[in-house]
Order: C-alpha cells, then structure tokens, then sequence
C-alpha cells in the first residue's frame, strides 16, 4: 500500500522544535520519483499534469531541460546515482535485480563519514539485494519521514533520499479521470496512436505523478517549518522514463530523458532553466561538492555547483553538449536459451540521437511469444503490462496501427539515428540513409570513445559479463495473450 505521509510530515515539525537552524554546510534532500520521465511537469509545458511542487522548486531554482538517467532501468540507474559513475562500471549492478557491489564509493556512506546524518525513506537502491552491505546504499532505512528527523542530533546537517513509489505500475484504472485529468490535455509521445484508452492510460500515470508532487510539497513544507529550506540543496527527478511502451528501458527521450529541478536557495541563484546536457551520474559529485568533500577520481559524473551558482540560463558550460547511456538487461525476456537482455549505448547531442544495438537480433522489449520464452509467460516482459500495452498488441495487424506496435516491440537494426530538427519523436531512423553517413559515422566514432574513456565492458568485448550476471527477481510473470 502506498503511504500517505501528512501524519509523519506533521510528527516531523513537531519533533523539529520549529526552529530555525543554520549550518555551514548545506542540507542535502535527493527526492526521486519511481518511472517518472520528461516532459510530463507542468514547469516542462505538459498542461495535463499539475507539479506545483516541481514547478516551484524550478521556479525558485533552476530547471534543467536536458537531465538524463545513467540506464532506463531502476537497479542500474539508481546505482549509477549513489556511486557518481555509469552504470556499465558497476559490475553485476548493471542489470535489474542483482547484487550491490560494496567495492564503490557511495555518497551517503561519504557524507555520513564527514558528520551528515544520513538516511532513507521508502525505495532506495534496487530491486536486489546488498549482502556487503548492512544498510541500504542509499542510506539507513527510516520507517517514516518524522522517524528521521526525531533521530536526527539537534543542528546536524542531514542527507535525506526520498524515495517514492510512484508513479511505478500498477495503476487502478480510470483514477487519472476520476481525479479531474483532462484527457484532450494527455501528453502523447508520437509513438503512440491517438486513442482513449491509451489517454486514460497516461492519465492514471498523471494521478500518481501527481500524488508524488504532493508528497514532495510536504516535505518541502517540513524543510520551511524547521527554518533549514533555503540551506537545503533539493535535487527533485526521476528515475527514467515512464512505464510504457517505447519509454521505460528504451535509449530515446521517453526512456532516458527525465525531469529535474534543483533548489539551493543560499546559494543558486533562481528562475533559471540550463539546458547543459546533465547525468544523474553528476548528482554524487555534486553533492559532495556542496558539502564540501573531495570528489574521489573514479566517479565519472561531474559537479554541477558551478552551473548551478553561475546565475546564468541557457549552455552554462560549453563541454556539456552531450550526454551518453545504455542499457543490458532489465528482466530475462528473450527467448530460450538466452538469458541475456538488450545491450544498447546512445549518444545524445542537441541535434541527434545516435543509438548502437548490440544484439539486434534479440527482441528490445522481448519475445512476443511466449512458448519461446526463457521465463514462463515471459511475453513482451521488458515492457510493463498495461492498457497501453495490450492496445497495441491487439492492434498489431491493423493497417493504420500496426506502424505503432512495430516502433515499440519490433527488432530494430544494430544502428539507429535521428534527426532532432526534423524529427524530435524519435520515430524515423535515418542510420541507413546515405545523407546522414558522415553524421553518423562522427557519433559513432564518438560515443565509442566515451564508452573506452569510462571502462565499458560492453565495447572491450566482455559484454557477456551482464548476460551471465544472475537475475534475482524470479521469473517475470505477464500473463500470456
């Protein structure tokens, strides 16, 4: 059951004192939302959802149009987050249900060396299990948001994660219209065909979304009755995409591109949006930054504090024009005997997104058919069940439809490229068409050299590693059509 929170935010203040606090170094809160992905907040243009918590932690901070995930997919990306580095170097960590590798330096452990009370709250790290570890990677499990604060020592900073449910399926269908979301408003990506049941589907999405805003606004409003709001460095985002076809555990936008506001009032200046190609992989550093303590070297993200306080919009920094990710295996989907995933790596500029599929001949989102599958019932398993799902595979062989399905469960070619001016869905590839070969051939040439500069296994040629990796969460059970 998801919790409602405003008895533990009020058990908060009350343990708090209300007074106000000052501290040298700042408050840290990481809020982060389960399957939530760009652009559906109000402070990005979306007119179907209402954020006002995000709108106004970007109104009074700074939105950053270009934020994206390490790998769409909770363990990796999550991974990716309290160790500063990319997925790909984090061994068995780089798929979904696995095991924690204690071996990496974590934010939280670090800032609890240097004197932060440090916990967590709702999901953490995972899903998978963290032997080496006695407490969470992302800190000491606290059963409620007023427990961590009653345990917090009077004027010690605090690194809070908090860590919703939402907006993760299942969803009780036709919540989003009971609750007054205006399905003609219902953001639809392009690879989704304009239809009501799939609107309504989006719309259930926005209720949870929406619930977690709130979430947030109260705890933000804790922050404000404690006096410690303005010296809280807040980063508010997601963990990758949606849960939808085409979206989560996919390299486009709609997978990897996330929403994320950050506000540090006593020192970042406000009513800015950069649009400075930014990881989650910075967040640690960043972080660490703030407070003051050396960023070890092997963490590839990099601090963002300088961007942040520069009070400048726009590109801040001109190295920051691109951003790279991948993925492996989100759940064990493909046929038998294979117990691998969907290897992939992107490269995202302003101008293009350029993709490499490792295993083109395995299914991006899984075997259609269940009786090849690996895992009983294992059908189209690396996409979530939902009305949405269902539509499209119902309407697989329909003339007008079938261009939909195809975008979203379809094998797809070792290389993709899209032409953002032109085509900003992400829906026509032109890797095969011979106007783009000098184009594609320089982004190849470069997202290879990122991948060598950062140690993926993938393209040292032992990308077998993830494949053998243990998949810990059972069989995936999505029922057959």
């Amino acid at each position: 059951m998801k919790l409602r929170l405003a008895a533990i935010f009020a058990l908060a203040v009350l343990c708090s004192g209300s007074q106000t606090l000052s501290h040298a170094r700042p408050n840290i809160v990481f809020a982060i939302a389960d399957d939530w992905g760009w652009p559906h907040a109000g402070a990005y243009g979306d007119m179907g959802v209402k954020t006002p918590t995000f709108d106004r932690l970007a109104g009074e901070g700074v939105l950053v149009e270009n934020a994206y995930i390490s790998s769409p997919s909770c363990t990796p990306s999550r991974g990716a987050i309290i160790t500063g580095q990319q997925f790909w170097r984090l061994g068995p960590a780089g798929n979904l249900w696995s095991v924690w590798p204690s071996t990496f330096p974590e934010y939280p452990r670090m800032l609890a060396g240097e004197g932060y009370f440090v916990g967590s709250y709702r999901k953490g790290w995972g899903p998978g299990i963290h032997p080496g570890t006695p407490v969470s990677p992302a800190g000491k499990i606290y059963k409620s948001v007023g427990a961590f604060f009653a345990a917090r020592p009077q004027d010690m900073p605090f690194c809070l994660w908090f860590g919703a449910s939402d907006p993760h399926r299942p969803y009780a269908k036709g919540t989003g219209v009971a609750s007054g979301v205006n399905l003609e408003k219902v953001h639809l990506f392009e690879h989704f065909p304009d239809s009501e049941e799939i609107r309504s589907d989006v719309a259930d999405y926005y209720f949870e979304v929406q619930r977690f805003d709130r979430d947030v606004g109260k705890l933000v409003g804790v922050l404000e009755e404690m006096g410690e709001l303005d010296n809280t460095l807040i980063v508010m985002t997601g963990d990758h995409g949606m849960p939808f076809p085409r979206a989560k555990g996919n390299l486009y936008d709609s997978g990897s591109r996330v929403p994320m506001a950050i506000r540090w009032a006593a020192e970042v200046p406000g009513g800015r949006t950069v649009t400075d190609f930014i990881s989650t992989t910075d967040i640690a550093p960043t972080f660490l930054d703030a407070a003051g303590v050396a960023v070890p070297s092997e963490m590839t993200g990099r601090s963002l504090l300088a961007i942040l306080r520069s009070g400048r919009s726009g590109r801040v920094s001109e190295n920051r024009d691109h951003v790279v990710f991948g993925r492996e295996r989100h759940v064990v989907a493909q046929e038998a005997p294979n117990m691998g995933g969907y290897p992939a790596r992107g490269i995202r500029t302003d101008k293009y997104l350029y993709i490499r599929n490792y295993a083109a001949g395995r299914w991006p989102a899984g075997t259609p058919d269940y009786r090849k599958a690996q895992a009983p019932n294992a059908w189209l398993a690396d996409c979530d069940n939902s009305p949405t799902k269902w539509f499209l595979w119902e309407h697989r062989d329909d003339h007008e439809l079938k261009k939909y399905y195809d975008l979203s469960f379809a094998k797809r070619p070792a290389e993709e490229l899209y032409d953002l001016a032109k085509d900003p869905g992400q829906v026509v590839n032109v890797a095969a068409d011979p106007d783009y070969v000098r184009i594609r051939k320089a982004l190849a040439v470069r997202l290879a050299r990122g991948l060598i500069a950062t140690g993926d296994p993938r393209i040292e040629g032992r990308g077998a590693l993830f494949d053998a990796q243990p998949y810990l969460g059972g069989s995936p059970s999505y029922p057959k059509p």
